[in-house]
């Protein structure tokens, strides 16, 4: 087993690789003037078991072709295998058409890296957990889940319900609540436009309780807002946002310093430098290093989890 690290994210490739207690693998990645991407394997992949730990944070295009150019370089030097390792798989948002003349960029991506040269996907709570069906290659999909709820027993919140921001979350908010053994509700909202949201109904009692907010991303923050307001209105106390990957695009950060939340927890994911102490940064280093180490030797991937996926 070999292992590369892009350059999205290289402290958490440097975590999954001291996990593992496997060396990185050295790669020369650079740009030419015209901002081409040059790859180069600067240690022999022949015949080997190649893992690539590239997110598709910001700049994703630049991130996404990063990823595809080290796939065709391992292909080309004979890897035996090239697994992409994403935490963060973008444009998962796209993966159906909600009007005409839309395209279904989820699944383009997803035949882009078949097609390039990937046997296997391993990535973190997609946005839709039907893109797994967009694959013809073998799709590990973890979650952060576990680590979240661990954290959030630790904290002992007073009175806590969980809220699902939307009903496509609904599944995961009902999850959590069972393992923190709390009540749920759900918001419905519509959106008028891309990263915009209007809460229009709260199903479920929050006067009075700590509301904790389970997403899969936070983007402009538009939505965590939105949904912060609406509990607000109906008499919650500041909330705990909880949420897989830290996109933070625009000026969410300057949207989040709301009052009417009290931390906000996230993973690495995606590179992120805290700005202050409400936000709390958990390490997927070890569930990304475990799920490698399972598919390298043959295993199950199900029993990194409480329960299925």
């Amino acid at each position: 087993m070999m292992i590369f690290s892009g350059t999205s994210n290289p402290k958490l490739a440097q975590d999954i690789s001291d996990y593992l207690q496997i060396p990185l693998g050295k790669v020369s990645i650079s740009r030419f003037k015209s901002g081409e991407i040059y790859v180069h394997y600067e240690d022999s992949v022949r015949n080997r078991d190649v893992f690539l730990i590239q997110t598709l944070g910001a700049p994703v295009n630049e991130n996404l072709m990063e990823l595809l150019i080290m796939v065709d370089a391992a292909k080309r030097a004979s890897a035996r295998s090239i697994h992409a390792v994403i935490p963060y798989f973008a444009y998962a948002r796209q993966e159906k058409k909600d009007a005409p003349r839309e395209p279904i960029t989820a699944k383009m991506v997803a035949d882009l890296l078949a097609t390039v040269g990937v046997d296997r996907v391993v990535t973190v709570d997609l946005h839709a957990g039907a893109i797994q069906g967009f694959f013809n290659i073998p799709v590990d999909h973890l979650t952060a889940l576990d680590s979240i709820t661990e954290y959030l027993q630790k904290k002992a919140i007073p009175n806590p319900v969980v809220v699902s921001p939307d009903a496509g979350r609904a599944k995961t908010a009902e999850k959590l609540a069972s393992f923190l053994d709390t009540p749920f509700a759900i918001m419905l909202k519509k959106r008028p436009g891309h990263n915009k949201a209007k809460i229009t109904h709260i199903i479920g009692e929050v006067e009075g309780h700590t509301p904790i907010i389970i997403e899969d991303m936070i983007d402009t923050g538009g939505t965590i807002v939105s949904v912060i307001e609406g509990l607000i209105e109906k008499g919650a106390n500041p909330a705990y946002i909880c949420a897989t990957h830290p996109i933070f695009s625009d000026d969410a950060l300057f949207k989040l310093n709301h009052p009417g939340i009290h931390e906000i927890v996230i993973t690495d994911s995606i590179a992120f430098s805290p700005p202050d102490q409400r936000y709390r940064v958990l390490s997927i280093a070890p569930l990304l290093g475990k799920a490698i180490q399972i598919i390298y030797e043959g295993g199950s991937i199900s029993s990194l989890f409480r329960t299925s996926m």
